[in-house]
């Protein structure tokens, strides 16, 4: 596999050209591209570059609609939904996370829904930007399905991220962002793309048999991280980020792979808490110091989400190293 290196400025707009190209607004396609440009700096592959061929051809075919202008409505003094209309998730958490900082200020706790939504990306990044705003933030996603139940078969619930993220004084936030697949589905794909073998315990084929052949880990199903645990948590997903705001369960939503079906129309939810309105920033900032002091001097332990802070700074120094066979793909798409 060859590998180019591109500054992050120009992977962006790389991105954003792609998407111009493919019946999307400007304004949607730097916010998709913003948030693909720093998945990808932050080492998470299957969240970048390689998104952006699928979401092209979505953004063609109309499942997903490049030109939607997302809506926010205030339903309680502390509680935000937001139409993402079928467009893509980022202009709608962009808006989300605009909105949840005044109001949390105000309310101590506010949350934003989101409905006719699409795939979000990284959610730890969604969070971190709040916690970057003084608050403690999570987030909750669902997507098409492909895990089952715990004791089931066929898919049912998808892979469900949940992420986490709290403020540090005078320190970039801890970040805590996961799957509750073994594997998130965007690694699969990135190793089905490149032709790569997956771990042994990822996933089961459609049989129900367990494989490491990723074309066939898309057909099946992923398994749960932590087993039963980690069903019961998707289970959880489902409700805040479907049940709440109206969306699509995994099992209604179309693939974020393809450019066939109906649109996806999944859920998210954003909580975010003011510090302030509890036992006050102060005391929260000593307290948060203290137990990241205790984390990091506990032998080689480390906080949650630190690796993507070495990344940025080596993608600083000597820009981002991508696939070259997959950026002649992107640029062919740029070139219209």
């Amino acid at each position: 596999m060859s590998s180019t290196s591109l500054s992050p400025a120009d992977l962006e707009a790389l991105m954003a050209a792609a998407l111009v190209a493919s019946r999307t607004s400007e304004a949607n396609a730097r916010s998709v591209a913003r948030a693909l440009a720093q998945a990808e700096i932050d080492g998470q592959k299957g969240h970048g570059l390689s998104r952006v061929p699928s979401y092209a051809g979505q953004a063609r075919s109309g499942k997903v609609d490049g030109q939607a202008v997302p809506e926010a409505r205030l339903t309680r003094p502390g509680s935000l939904m937001i139409d993402a209309r079928h467009g893509f998730a980022f202009p709608a958490f962009d808006l989300a996370i605009a909105r949840l900082p005044e109001i949390a200020r105000a309310s101590g706790i506010a949350a934003a829904g989101v409905t006719r939504s699409h795939h979000c990306g990284v959610a730890g990044r969604h969070v971190e930007r709040l916690a970057e705003a003084g608050l403690v933030a999570l987030a909750f996603g669902n997507t098409p399905k492909a895990m089952a139940p715990w004791g089931g078969r066929q898919p049912l619930y998808g892979t469900n991220p949940i992420a986490f993220a709290v403020p540090l004084a005078h320190q970039p936030p801890i970040v805590v962002d996961m799957a509750l697949s073994q594997a998130a589905r965007g690694k699969i794909l990135t190793a089905a793309q490149k032709g790569e073998a997956i771990p042994q315990g990822w996933a089961v084929d459609e049989h129900g048999q367990p494989t490491t052949d990723a074309q066939a880990a898309l057909k099946g199903a992923l398994q749960p991280v932590g087993g039963a645990k980690g069903a019961a948590l998707a289970l959880m997903v489902e409700v805040l980020a479907v049940a709440l705001t109206g969306a699509r369960f995994g099992f209604e939503a179309s693939s974020f792979f393809d450019a066939d079906g109906p649109p996806p129309g999944v859920g998210q939810l954003l909580i975010v808490i003011d510090p302030g309105a509890f036992g006050g920033a102060d005391q929260f900032a000593d307290r948060i110091a203290a137990l990241a002091g205790m984390i990091e001097g506990n032998g080689e332990a480390r906080l949650p989400g630190a690796r993507r802070l070495a990344l940025r700074e080596k993608a600083r120094r000597e820009g981002v190293l991508v696939d070259a066979k997959l950026l002649d793909e992107v640029r062919a798409l740029a070139r219209g």
